[in-house]
């Protein structure tokens, strides 16, 4: 099969036009990989690799685009990206290269699912379910604490004289009274 031309369209998009018409959206880093120019005769196998790295690619985009919007689990993100469409192998390559690149780490995702329910007051049992919920190996479940001390700091419990003093005015203020009063 020779590959007739190439088409760029925006910045890492490639389509390849093949003799008998069909195209095939691809990447840039694929087309460089692999060495493709517009004349190339394709061996069958050359075929097959350039499909299965394309589709690579394609779940490993999508899977970059689904981490960008939120965090998720390494089994959270294979089952997402299988349900919108991308191939069992290629979702399994996406997020291992994910997953070896730093990208995904289902040891800071479960600390931070243990944070965010900690301080809305779940229990550990609840957490734990969410944690499987999400696809969280049980393994990296283990060693968490599973309770959140309460903030310190600004509108924390030990909030100083001082600093209790000085946001008296400011409440006042957003009550209604004309500024310049202050707290006795």
């Amino acid at each position: 099969m020779i590959l007739r031309s190439l088409k760029t369209g925006g910045s890492e998009r490639v389509t390849l036009i093949l003799e008998n018409g069909e195209e095939i959206a691809s990447t840039l880093g694929v087309i460089t990989e692999l060495r493709l120019y517009a004349g190339k005769d394709l061996t069958d196998a050359e075929l097959k690799l350039l499909r299965e790295k394309t589709a690579a690619a394609a779940a490993r985009n999508h899977a970059l685009l689904l981490l960008s919007q939120r965090p998720h689990s390494q089994k959270e993100l294979y089952d997402k990206l299988v349900r919108k469409g991308e191939s069992t192998e290629a979702a399994e390559a996406a997020v291992a290269w994910l997953a070896d690149h730093g990208y995904l780490d289902d040891a800071a995702y479960a600390a931070s699912v243990v944070r965010h329910y900690s301080q809305k007051g779940y229990g550990a049992q609840r957490i734990r379910g969410e944690l499987h919920r999400r696809g969280v190996p049980r393994t990296r479940r283990s060693d968490l604490p599973f309770s959140a001390k309460p903030p310190e700091g600004p509108g924390g419990p030990e909030r100083s004289a001082e600093a209790q003093r000085r946001s008296a005015p400011a409440r006042l203020f957003l009550g209604g009274y004309p500024r310049g009063i202050s707290a006795i």
